[in-house]
């Protein structure tokens, strides 16, 4: 019946369309968590609630050369030692003054580092841990022969070598005894102040990888392997307080209630735990002495810093024992790995993440604000400053300041709004509090920093207009400043107008033979969401499909005109109006036969008044219909010797004869062709013989022809063949 006849594919797509508010004016909200996450804050922390405060101040002390900054200790005269990596170092840092290298390992990195009272420092090393004794020489007798020649300040010796591959913690009591975390064996040593060795513990981990001292002198650690939390009494009994879900313990925090904090990482997987290895930071590392070899990479539970962010299964999580033993989950993460756990002055936990060195302040269970984002990969651990805290950091190996009080001023800005067209800025609706400033600007490409226009101020006491040319894209900023009210942003709101654009066409398909099923609305759609559902074609022969793409830059609803026009025709007809699907079937016999083209117009209207609607239009390709079947005059048969002679012609008015087929006494259809061999014309002659036996001859038979167009329409005929 037509002349295409395609196959179609089973499967149909939807494409959804975001959340608008097509008519009229539009809004732009950010009063979310994630909403704000997209924006830059600067001296500003981010609430899970969605709510924009003041951060505390984060200063930068001093930056080592050092890729990574794993430990840190305070002196007893508040001077601050870091335990670095790639290269290893201890450091001596003064704030004013640069960092003064006062140890220098061959292994490759320093990985934790404890003082005490006396100001001798004790710091382990990876791989092939040892344990150093650090201490300055004013602490030892010096003899006439020593002073008379140039020697450090500062002397070592190890003082412990536990015979392990990696030491991950330390810890000291108030008696001076020190306590080392080990691996690949899962060991903790005790060390006495006179120096004497022994096994404290021993777990079926591979490693325990962070430990502290309880009040009580119980010793709380964490594992790797199977994430185990441990309570160890002096006499070295060990219970397992939490098997956490996570794979690897990375850090301890006991608040002064009895509250164990505990941070995991890494997902848990079937079999026996696997070995860990050390935290290997990126840059260059010394050469490994004799036939050591430098540490491998990080394992999936502890990515080395600078690796994706997205690299570790199963993120980070932040759990709460109570002092009764009973487990919560406070905090998780897909995406940000915890090194390091401590308190601010109220009491809240603070937690330094990688790989995109956040501090988050945990008030409560799934409470919690992202404080600050340092100027490096990871922050890796805290100690404690006066007014605050110490944060250092690894890519770069960095020491900060967090201060316990808020600065005096942050500002935010926001991502940018792509309004999809040049529009008319209205209104600022703010929900806050305190001193908050808003600035505005705006411009015709995404990137701020291209000529945009400057910040003009909103003024929030009046009209709150916004004072940014009209423009496709938008910014905006928030300054807020301390005062008898702390400032905060709850939500900002703004209001605009994209002028109008018709609609564009990049298609229109009619497909002769077809017809569209609408694709099922998915559930749960949120309010104000569409569904641009692509359509279902399924073959039907009786009807001409139309489906058109079209785009509208506003986002506009949009109806649409189908109409058609035959070849040699000036005027349009219409088929169908108000459609508000993109597509339309309808039947091929309102046509008669010939040439025609479609033409559909979509208009915006419903999202516009009348005098603002704009329309566009396009045209198909040229299709043709052809319904008509041909017909079968001047069919002749005979029997003249010992064959059956037959003749027809085959005629149709539109199209070409496409073949013809006969069946002698209701056998098989046979294909005969035509007299002049080619079917290419409206009107084709056949003649030919079938041959009879002599029985045959003197039997009466039927002959039954059919011809077909090119559209597949088939006419038939038969006559009856008498004997002889």
């Amino acid at each position: 019946m037509f002349l295409r006849n395609p196959a179609f594919p089973l499967i149909f797509l939807l494409i959804f369309v975001p959340a608008v508010f097509p008519e009229g004016t539009r809004t732009w909200e950010q009063s979310k968590y994630d909403d704000f996450l997209k924006g830059t804050p600067h001296g500003v922390a981010i609430s899970s609630d969605g709510t924009l405060k003041l951060a505390p101040a984060f200063k930068l002390l001093a930056a080592t050369p050092s890729s990574a900054v794993w430990a840190t200790a305070v002196g007893p005269h508040g001077e601050i030692y870091a335990a670095t990596g790639a290269p290893a170092r201890i450091y001596q840092i003064v704030p004013g003054a640069p960092p003064v290298v006062i140890f220098q390992p061959q292994e490759l990195q320093v990985q934790a580092l404890v003082v005490d009272k006396n100001g001798v420092l004790y710091g382990a090393t990876n791989p092939d841990g040892k344990v150093y004794k650090i201490e300055h020489a004013a602490l030892k007798e010096r003899s006439t022969a020593e002073e008379t020649r140039p020697q450090s300040e500062w002397r070592s010796s190890v003082y412990f070598d536990p015979g392990t591959k990696y030491i991950w913690g330390l810890a000291l009591d108030v008696m001076g005894t020190l306590y080392v975390a080990t691996g690949d064996h899962g060991q903790i040593f005790r060390v006495a102040v006179n120096g004497e060795h022994s096994l404290f513990f021993k777990s079926d981990e591979p490693h325990i990888r962070v430990l502290t001292i309880a009040p009580n002198g119980d010793l709380i650690a964490g594992s790797d392997g199977s994430g185990l939390i441990y309570r160890i009494s002096p006499q070295g009994e060990g219970f397992v307080l939490y098997s956490a879900p996570k794979k690897e313990i990375t850090s301890l925090a006991l608040d002064n209630t009895g509250n164990i904090y505990v941070a995991g990482t890494g997902e848990k997987r079937a079999g026996p735990p696997s070995a860990a290895l050390p935290l290997a930071p990126l840059g260059p590392a010394p050469p490994p002495a004799g036939n050591d070899k430098p540490p491998g990479p990080a394992p999936e539970s502890s990515p080395a810093p600078g690796s994706s962010p997205l690299g570790v299964p199963g993120g980070s999580e932040i759990y709460k024992i109570a002092p009764d033993g009973s487990p919560a989950r406070l905090w998780s993460s897909h995406e940000d790995l915890v090194y390091a756990l401590a308190f601010d002055q109220n009491g809240h936990l603070l937690a330094g993440s990688g790989n995109r060195g956040r501090i988050f302040l945990i008030s409560g269970r799934d409470d919690y604000s992202e404080l600050l984002k340092a100027a490096a990969t990871q922050v890796t651990s805290f100690s404690k400053a006066p007014g605050g805290l110490y944060a250092s950091t690894s890519n770069l190996g960095k020491i900060f300041l967090l201060n316990h009080s808020a600065d005096a001023e942050g500002t935010y800005e926001s991502d940018v709004l792509d309004a999809r067209g040049f529009s008319k800025w209205g209104r600022c609706e703010f929900r806050g509090g305190g001193q908050v400033e808003l600035f505005v600007r705006s411009g015709n490409v995404d990137n701020p920093d291209r000529n945009w226009s400057a910040w003009k101020k909103v003024d929030l006491q009046n009209d709150a207009g916004v004072p940014a040319p009209p423009a496709r894209f938008i910014q905006w900023k928030a300054v807020l400043h301390s005062g008898s009210v702390a400032p905060r942003v709850d939500s900002i709101t703004l209001n605009y107008l994209p002028k109008n654009v018709a609609p564009e066409f990049d298609d229109v398909l009619v497909t002769p033979g077809t017809r569209y099923q609408a694709a099922p609305r998915p559930p749960n759609l949120e309010p104000g969401q569409r569904v641009d559902p692509q359509p279902n074609p399924v073959r039907d022969r009786l009807l001409v499909g139309v489906k058109w793409t079209v785009r509208d830059q506003n986002d506009d609803q949009l109806v649409y005109a189908v109409y058609y026009r035959g070849d040699g025709q000036s005027r349009w007809l219409l088929l169908k109006s108000n459609l508000s699907e993109k597509f339309y079937a309808f039947d091929s016999s309102l046509l008669p036969d010939g040439g025609y083209t479609i033409k559909v117009i979509a208009s915006d209207a419903p999202s516009h008044s009348p005098e603002d609607a704009l329309t566009s239009e396009k045209e198909s390709s040229r299709f043709e219909v052809d319904t008509t079947s041909p017909q079968i005059r001047e069919l002749q048969a005979f029997i003249q010797g010992d064959k059956i002679h037959i003749q027809f012609r085959a005629v149709d008015t539109f199209s070409p004869i496409k073949r013809a087929e006969y069946s002698l006494d209701a056998g098989d259809w046979h294909l005969v062709e035509p007299v002049s061999q080619l079917s290419d014309s409206k009107s084709e002659s056949y003649e030919f013989s079938l041959p009879v036996t002599a029985e045959g001859a003197s039997q009466e038979h039927v002959i039954v022809v059919r011809a077909y167009d090119r559209y597949e329409n088939m006419n038939s005929a038969k006559t009856l063949v008498p004997g002889k």
